[in-house]
């Protein structure tokens, strides 16, 4: 069997005791993921629900913020693009970059059609965040053209297969069939084809896992050499896919949150920075002759964007739009995406202003496995009189250096989430029940209850 299929089957078997610190941070992500989720409901009811209109299944999983009651796979699937659609779940960056919390799609359905507890659900997610997040510090798929969401796959589809009760040597199976899968490519992610895409992909990838996982536990057999094989296996396709550290829970307890702004994770800093700069550039506007960004280089290549932008998921991955707008309000909120937030003329004049420049210091101090820092160096320059900064953000809200500030954040965060979807209920039991050691005891079947219709 390949060593890397090896490696990821022992870890997701193993047991393992975690630190307190850990499960904290675990149910922390957990509480921002159904935030996102229940925001999500609204901008992305059009595909949500059976695949047949009406189709009732007698055994399921429950779609958050809903009253949907669907086969697993496919709640996987409603589950996932939930988690997914704003942008605005917990973030990973490295060789590669992805959303770990992408997988409790799958794993909340499963783990409610399984009947585990939350404690259980916790365990397969900072595996499941800890194998994705591992592969993207050792390989990457954007150098190649393709998607960060194919370590989702094999993420949801290895962890899966052990809440469903697999064994090692299924799990290894499951693994090997989403390496199989590899895809798909990042076109939607980049312009000039940016679309909605992009919002789904990762329901798309964490229920085929799932999917997968079902498929092995019902007998079929794996690929053990599906990396290693001559000439159509996976590294001598693409490259040699590794991990080249012990898989614990260095993912979980690193893990990035955007617990303010709704914003593609590079440009967090930048954002961050406009928002401060606000107050003393927004009577000025017209003063300005130059706006000039320092960050590093994943950012130039995935949000450096001139020219027309033509929808939302075009926007929420442009730099210049996202510091624009923050520049103008003093905030990023979703809504700012869309009308008649993007209407305003003075975006576009600001972002004919803005230049973007890699600092080389930046982008390795973003590989550095010491620092993981995600810096932006902003300077507003104007037609008269001093420039205004440079004013540099080496660790945005939500980085492991500025934990004390994101409970209460994502508290927040949860309790409007909650309220815009249920305005006659109280978020407050629920929310100290999130916050209460008594969860890991709890039903998943009860947690989703409470927030379901």
């Amino acid at each position: 069997m390949d060593r890397l299929i090896e490696q990821i089957a022992d870890y997701v078997v193993r047991d393992i005791s975690w630190s307190e610190k850990t499960l904290e941070t675990a149910a922390l992500a957990l509480t921002d993921t159904l935030a996102c989720a229940l925001m999500g409901r609204d901008p992305a009811e059009h595909l949500l629900g059976p695949i047949v209109p009406g189709t009732v299944v007698p055994k399921g999983s429950r779609v958050i913020g809903t009253d949907l009651f669907l086969d697993p796979l496919l709640a996987s699937f409603n589950n996932g693009l939930l988690i997914r659609w704003l942008d605005y779940n917990d973030t990973w960056l490295a060789k590669e970059w992805g959303h770990p919390s992408d997988n409790f799609g799958s794993l909340l359905s499963m783990a409610e059609y399984k009947e585990c507890s939350t404690g259980e659900l916790l365990d397969a997610a900072i595996r499941a965040y800890e194998i994705q997040g591992q592969l993207a510090i050792s390989n990457s798929l954007n150098a190649y053209g393709y998607d960060h969401v194919f370590f989702v796959k094999v993420a949801s589809a290895a962890t899966v297969t052990k809440l469903l009760g697999g064994s090692r040597e299924q799990v290894a199976a499951a693994v090997s069939q989403a390496i199989v899968d590899l895809g798909p490519l990042r076109t939607y992610r980049h312009a000039p084809q940016t679309g909605p895409r992009k919002s789904w992909a990762a329901g798309d990838a964490t229920a085929r896992g799932a999917q997968l996982s079902w498929i092995t536990l019902q007998g079929e057999a794996g690929y053990p050499e599906v990396l290693s094989a001559p000439k159509w296996g996976f590294n001598d396709t693409l490259f040699e896919l590794h991990i080249e550290n012990p898989l614990h829970s260095y993912v979980m307890d690193h893990i990035l949150f955007k617990a303010k702004y709704p914003a593609e994770f590079h440009a967090q800093t930048a954002v961050e920075a406009a928002v401060q700069m606000h107050p003393d550039v927004v009577h000025r506007l017209d003063q300005i002759d130059k706006i000039e960004i320092e960050t590093h280089e994943s950012a130039l290549r995935i949000i450096d964007k001139e020219g027309a932008l033509h929808n939302f998921a075009d926007r929420d991955h442009c730099m210049q739009y996202m510091v624009a707008v923050a520049l103008l309000t003093g905030d990023l909120k979703e809504s700012d995406y869309h009308p008649p937030t993007c209407e305003d003329p003075r975006i576009d004049l600001l972002r004919g202003k803005m230049q973007l420049i890699e600092n080389p210091q930046f982008s390795r101090d973003y590989l550095d496995p010491h620092k993981r820092s995600i810096t932006s160096s902003l300077v507003i320059y104007f037609q008269d009189g001093p420039p205004l900064g440079p004013l540099k953000i080496e660790a945005p809200v939500g980085h492991p250096e500025r934990r004390a500030e994101v409970r209460p954040l994502i508290d927040q965060k949860f309790t409007s989430a909650y309220q815009q979807c249920f305005p006659d209920r109280d978020p407050v039991s629920l929310l100290e029940q999130l916050h209460s050691p008594s969860l890991f005891n709890l039903p998943v079947k009860e947690l989703l209850t409470l927030l379901c219709m």
